[in-house]
This record gives C-alpha cells, sequence and structure tokens, in this order.
C-alpha cells in the first residue's frame, strides 16, 4: 500500500492510505485515528484535532507550539504497524450504538426496485449489517457508515431533495448515513430515527440498525 504525507496550510499534516474506499483501508485509518485519541499523544504534542476521512487522516497541531518532527515521527509509527497487522492492542475496544429504524422511507421502493429486491428484503439487508462509522462529515454529527451490503448499492437522486428531513436514514451510491438535521440532499431515503442519537457517534464506532415494531 502506497502512503502520502502532505502539508494543508500551516497547521495541518495528512497521511494518504490509499485511493480506494475499503473496509480495510479505512480499518487502518481508524485505528491510528483510536490509537492517538486513546493515548497521551494529542496533549503532548499539542495536536487539536483529527480528521479521518475514508482513506486519510488529517493531523490540527498548533503550528506556533507543535513540535511537527515528533508528529510526524509517532504517526509514521503507527501507520508502519497498522500495515505490519501489528496495531495497538491498548486501544479500548470500538464502542457499539443501536440506532432504531421507522424503515418507511420514501425511497424504500426505489432502492428495491434497481436491486431487484423486494421491500422486505432491503429492509432485512439494512438491517442486517454492522457499520463502521469511517468518518463524520459534510453536516455536524452526520456519520458515514462503511459495510453496506454491495445488492444495497443504489444511485444518489438525479434530482436531489431541498429538504431532506432530520434523521432520514439513507443510502447513497456505496455509503449508507443518517441526517443530523434537515439540509438538502440526493440520498434514497429508507427510514427514520432520532437524530438526537448522532450526537455522541464518533469515527470507529460500530452502528447497527434495529427496525421499530409497525403499530
Amino acid at each position: 500500500m502506497n502512503t502520502e504525507r502532505f502539508h494543508i496550510g500551516d497547521g495541518c499534516i495528512c497521511w494518504s492510505l490509499g485511493d480506494d474506499i475499503s473496509l480495510e483501508t479505512s480499518a487502518r485509518v481508524l485505528g491510528i485515528y483510536r490509537s492517538l485519541k486513546a493515548g497521551k499523544l494529542m496533549k503532548e504534542l499539542q495536536i487539536h484535532d483529527l480528521v479521518p476521512s475514508y482513506n486519510a487522516l488529517a493531523v490540527h497541531y498548533d503550528p506556533v507550539h507543535s513540535h511537527l518532527d515528533a508528529i510526524i515521527a509517532n504517526v509514521e509509527q503507527m501507520i508502519e504497524l497498522q500495515l505490519s497487522g501489528d496495531p495497538d492492542s491498548s486501544v479500548p475496544a470500538a464502542k457499539k450504538v443501536v440506532i432504531p429504524v421507522d424503515y418507511s422511507g420514501e425511497d424504500l421502493s426505489r432502492v428495491a426496485e434497481i436491486n431487484g429486491l423486494s421491500v422486505p428484503d432491503v429492509i432485512k439487508l439494512h438491517a442486517g449489517a454492522i457499520y463502521t462509522v469511517a468518518m463524520v462529515g459534510f453536516l455536524p454529527h452526520f456519520p458515514y457508515l462503511i459495510g453496506l451490503d454491495k445488492r444495497l448499492e443504489t444511485p444518489r437522486l438525479d434530482n436531489p431533495r431541498k429538504a431532506v428531513a432530520a434523521g432520514s436514514v439513507a443510502i447513497g451510491g456505496a455509503q449508507t448515513g443518517i441526517y443530523p438535521i434537515e439540509s438538502p440532499g440526493g440520498w434514497n431515503i429508507l427510514g427514520y430515527t432520532d437524530p438526537a442519537l448522532l450526537k455522541s457517534i464518533e469515527p470507529g464506532d460500530m452502528i447497527e440498525f434495529k427496525p421499530m415494531e409497525q403499530t
């Protein structure tokens, strides 16, 4: 795997672990992210923030007081451990969050039709996986979840909606996620949940969807 290091402005350095979106690459990025978050290095190295994506990690630091050489050395040591298959065993296990979903979204039939499935099949497949929060972005608390069953991959809408309700659980291409607030969006809405549940979710958490009982 090719890795690349580059600067973004005066106070951020980014490591790219590849160009693909895969469980393997995301797991490595999240392993580095969670190792840094769990230890004392962030405080010692005066790192302000860590921002993971599917295949990269951005490290925001104090350009005046941080020791950049030490940051680079420590992060690259963690990358080597991840690539060697010997990650930090002291990092606590990922948090698991169960998200109840009312599967009554307006795009359920579309997802089913495009993929040659029934609506109950779509719900079963979507709720039958354990997802990893690969990153948080687009909107505050919007979790991008990796682990969607390939049978559910569905193109975004040709004409995005001007307003998607807060708590909408949706699919966009090979990704699934949850809208934390009302916003424009072009993902396929499968159902709805309580958006307040997203406030404690962090990259690396494990997510399980649980269908609500219909009354």
